[in-house]
């Protein structure tokens, strides 16, 4: 029983950093499509989906990259790289 209890512990204790690195990159890429989309529409107030996208860029990045990558795609606007 030990030895199954600290192998979850290991497992555990290992695999999160990976976890945090990979929300770090989603949240970062997130950021900058929000901010492409900032540059190319000024001071124009995004659309209500858009707009919830903006602000859960940092808590929530994976429902958000999608929204504004079409909402980037749709006006003709050329996607950053992911890293």
């Amino acid at each position: 029983m030990r030895v199954v209890t600290f192998g979850m512990i290991a497992f555990v204790a290992l695999s999160l950093p990976l976890a945090v690195s990979a929300q770090s990159a989603d949240a970062q890429y997130c950021k900058a499509l929000s901010d492409i989309w900032r540059a190319y529409n000024g001071g124009a107030d995004p659309a209500a989906s858009v707009a919830t996208a903006i602000t859960h860029c940092h808590s929530d990045p994976s429902s958000s990259i999608p929204v504004l990558e079409k909402a980037l795609t749709d006006d003709k606007i050329k996607l950053p790289k992911r890293v």
